[in-house]
Formats: structure tokens, sequence, C-alpha cells
């Protein structure tokens, strides 16, 4: 089982690594840009626009487009978006006068050499209702105005259409086809269902991992005084069992792992591509095989008639011990990611994604502790840095977020990367998700577990002791980085950035209030007994 960890604990590295953005991946509706002209008349926001087309009457598909800096806003419900006809212009790249006469048809033009601006009024002129430019690629593009241009009488909506959608509208008008659409751009709603779900799915998280680190603690340190009372040979050897596999975090390795993680997302960004994704999520499986089983055994361990199997072992070529518990969970764990690896394109893969990620990071926390305040302090300020930096200070060099850009799988084909948690916006009329990256919980949780296991070892109850600052302080930290990206227009947010100062902040009030802050910050869990001295038995 050592082999197994030390891939969970791989996995779990690459996993923070690659991602520990906070954001909502349906696309942005609302795209703001302060860098491209703007003045009276070309002032718009760029909005996201659905495009329903029907041919011969019957409903065809939807086409996404983005609206233009100018012209009028759009219609936000189906409802109320008029049905027109579509037209192909002549020139394709209206940039002279058609020579198709219009009647209040939507017109399909091609990028040409003339401005955005001046299709557009070329295409008014000629009796058009809206204007849709074919872009010359897949992306879409941002179209503004030109310096000088006088756009202050454009009164028909402009939208631009990706490559496909543009040919494939064309290619069933030169069909003799009958082609309508609308156009309307539905805003998205102030708070979705799905943030509320994540937010307790991270809590819940958190709540289960940082109980079961302690009771495991506790339990130990319960076992240790015992052992010690009777002054047993067995202390040392139970010593050295409970502490295998358990990874205390030091502070040049807190510091080390933003300066490894910043290289590993240099890497990925430039190299990205199916093949790099398709690595991911091998991990991934891994990492997750390993904390579902986990779960699974300490679950049914807890059944008096699971526990026999849980406590006999079998020796295992590489792996070692094996309990048989063990044995008879793994190949349904593995089947299970390996069915979610295949599946995973289809609308219901989340769920299992979402499994093999939460017992992944509930096994992470066991595995992974933080001695005291102080290591906790450097690692969580380190990664709020870091978060900070590859999500806006890197646009200053690579033009676009960094961080979002890789977490989001650009330019590999596939939708994103699995080292996160998601849920499907309910009520969202663009769809996608809600997510949140495993570092967001895995890095605050490290100090939640923390607090919680130096209380159980202090004995301190639950309002005098540090744990329930600390999970509230997480909660809240998490509800402002959903409340930040709605008031941002779903824009990527770093959790990190509102999550870190709450926690410590909480930590370090408390301690100084109640006179812990030193033993916190430099002890931090209670002593326990020594695993190397031994008592004698005294003689009468």
């Amino acid at each position: 089982m050592i082999l197994w960890k030390s891939l969970s604990c791989f996995s779990f590295v690459f996993g923070l690594l690659l991602y520990s953005a906070s954001f909502v991946s349906a696309g942005d509706i609302v795209h703001h840009d302060d860098s491209l002209p703007q003045r009276p008349g070309c002032n718009n926001n760029f909005v996201l626009v659905k495009v329903p087309t029907r041919v011969n009457g019957s409903e065809y598909t939807e086409f996404v487009g983005v609206g233009a800096r100018f012209g009028p806003t759009l219609e936000s419900k189906e409802k109320h978006a008029t049905l027109i006809k579509l037209a192909i212009a002549d020139p394709p790249d209206c940039c002279s006068t058609p020579k198709n006469k219009l009647t209040g048809e939507v017109i399909l033009v091609h990028r040409g050499k003339c401005s955005f601006t001046t299709k557009t009024k070329v295409a008014e002129a000629a009796g058009a209702s809206a204007i849709l430019i074919i872009n010359n690629s897949t992306d879409l593009f941002k179209m503004v105005c030109e310096k000088g241009e006088n756009v202050l009488d454009i009164t028909i909506p402009v939208v631009m259409l990706p490559v496909d959608a543009g040919r494939s509208l064309e290619d069933i008008v030169k069909s003799n086809s009958l082609v309508t659409l609308q156009l309307y751009s539905p805003k998205r709603p102030a708070v979705d269902v799905a943030e509320v779900f994540l937010w307790l799915m991270a809590v819940g998280t958190i709540l289960c991992a940082s109980y079961w680190s302690a009771w495991t603690v506790r339990e130990e340190a319960i076992e240790q005084d015992k052992l010690l009372k009777d002054g047993s040979d067995e202390l040392l050897q139970l010593s050295t069992t409970s502490s295998r596999g358990v990874v205390e975090v030091t502070v040049i390795s807190a510091i080390l792992f933003v300066v490894v993680a910043s290289c590993f997302l240099i890497m990925l960004y430039k190299l990205m591509s199916f093949w790099f994704i398709e690595v991911l999520v091998v991990l991934f499986c891994i990492g997750g095989v390993e904390g579902l089983q986990t779960c699974l055994v300490a679950l049914l361990s807890c059944f008096r008639w699971f526990r026999r199997f849980g406590e006999s072992y079998l020796k295992v070529p590489i792996l070692g011990a094996v309990s048989y518990l063990t044995l008879a969970i793994c190949p349904f764990c593995i089947a299970f990611a390996v069915f979610w690896a295949v599946k995973r394109q289809y609308s219901y893969a989340w769920i299992g994604q979402d499994i093999l990620g939460i017992s992944l990071i509930i096994t992470v926390l066991q595995i992974v502790r933080v001695p005291n305040l102080k290591v906790g302090f450097v690692l969580l300020s380190c990664a709020f840095m870091y978060d900070i930096f590859w999500v806006f200070v890197s646009k200053w060099w690579f033009r676009e977020s960094v961080m979002i850009v890789v977490a989001r799988g650009d330019r590999s084909g596939e939708d994103g990367i699995p080292m996160l948690l998601k849920i499907p916006r309910m009520f969202d009329p663009w769809g996608g998700y809600s997510i949140i990256g495993f570092g967001d919980i895995i890095l605050p949780g490290l100090l939640v577990t923390f607090a919680l296991r130096y209380d159980w070892l202090a004995n301190k109850r639950l309002k005098s002791g540090y744990f329930l600052g600390t999970m509230s302080a997480y909660g809240l930290g998490l509800l402002i980085t959903y409340i930040a990206l709605n008031l941002m227009d779903g824009h990527g947010q770093p959790a990190l950035l509102y999550i870190v100062p709450f926690i410590l902040g909480t930590l370090f009030v408390l301690g100084h209030k109640r006179g812990d802050l030193k033993t916190l910050w430099t002890t931090g869990e209670p002593d326990r007994p020594c695993p190397h001295v031994r008592l004698q038995p005294q003689s009468s």
C-alpha cells in the first residue's frame, strides 16, 4: 500500500500544481476590455449571442456568436426576439453596396478588407435589419470601432459567428432553403443553485476530513497513553506504524511548492495538448482509486462484519501487507475510475469526477499534515501569492490568464482538466459548470484539520477551540468568492484570495485573545507520549 499512497500523493501534488483558481466555466457572458477604444456609440459590453435557426420552417440548430462594441443592445429573452429571414451578401464581404435587394433580412457577410463599422453601415443602407459577420477562424473576435469613425447612427445589431457556423448557414441558403433566425442575449441569473451545492460540497469535504484526521490522531494518542502507563514494549512499534504514510509539511517544502508549481504551470501552458490532458486523466484516476478505496475501507470498517476482513492481512508482492477488505474493494474502485475516464465527455460524468475527487481530497488530508501555525501561514501565504500572480498578474506578460487557460484546457480539445469539483449550472441559459479546484479545498483544509486535531488533543471544547472559527472562516471566504464571481460577470476568481485572509486572520485573532498564539505558532499539536522513553515499574 505504500506504492499506492505514493502515487496518490503524487497525483495530489500534480493537481495542486495545475489548478487552484475557482471560476465559472460556462463562458463569460459579459466581456469588459478597457484596452480597446470606447466612446459614445461604441461602448457596448461584448455579450454572447444565441442564434437559433430554422430551415424551411423546421428547427435546425442554435449557434453562439458575440455582439459588437457598437450598435443597439439585443433582446434578453427568446420570446421577444423577432424571427427574421437570412440572406447572403453579394459581394460576400459587404464592403460595397450589395447587388441583391434587401427588405429587412439579416445579412450574412465575410470578413474582408473594410472595417466592421463600414460593413454595418453598408448593410444598413441596403435595408438589412441585422448583420452576421463570419469570422475567418473558429474563435470569436471582439469587434470594435476604428479611430475617427462615426458610429452614433448605427441602428442594426452586429453579431460575429465562428467560421464553421457561418459556412453551415451559407451552404444551407445556397441550397435554396429558407433560413430564418433570431438574435438574443439571455442574462445569467445572479445566483445559481449549483453554487450553493458546490459550497456545501467543499465545506462538507473539509468537515469530514477534519473529523477523520482528528479522530485518528486522538485514537493514536489514547493508545500511546495506555501503552506508556503499562510500560509496554509495543509503544515504539505502534508509533512507527501509526506515523507510516503521514507527510508533514515544512517551511521549506511550502516555499518550494510555489516555485515548482509555477514551473509546471508554465510548462503546461506552453505544451498544453490533448495528450497532456490524457496524462492528467490517468494521474487523476490513480489518485481517485486510492482515495475511493481508502474511504470505502474506513466506512465499511465501522461495521463489525467487515471489520474482521479489514484487520486480516495478506502479503502481496510489491504492495506489501494488504487487508482482505482492501483486496475486495480495489477491483470496484478501479472499474469505477475506468468507467469515468471512458465516459468523461458525457453529461453525467461530473458525478463520477466529484466522487473520485472528494475521496482523493479526504485521503490527502489524512496523509499530508501541517504541524503548526507557522508552517500553515507560510504555505497559505505562498499559495495566496501564487493564485493572484497566475490569475491576474500573468495577463501582463502572456496577454491572458495562465491559470485559467490551463485549468480550462484551452488548445487541448478537452473540456478542462480533471483536478476539480464541478456541478452543472441548473438555471443558467448558457449552461456550463460551477467549479472549484482541489487546491481551494486541500490547502485551507490542511489548516482546518490542524485546528481540530489541536482542539481534541488539548481537550478544548467546540466554543473554546479553534476548529469552529477556522471552519466558519473557510465557509465565509468561499461564499464571498462566489459573490465576487457573480459581481464580476463570471470572470475567473482565485478563491484563496478571499479564503486565506479569513482563515489566517481568525487563527491569529483567536490565538492572541486566548493566549495560545505562541503554542499554535511553534509547538502546534500538544505533546504526546515520547515513543523512545519507557517507564520502568517502580519496586515497592
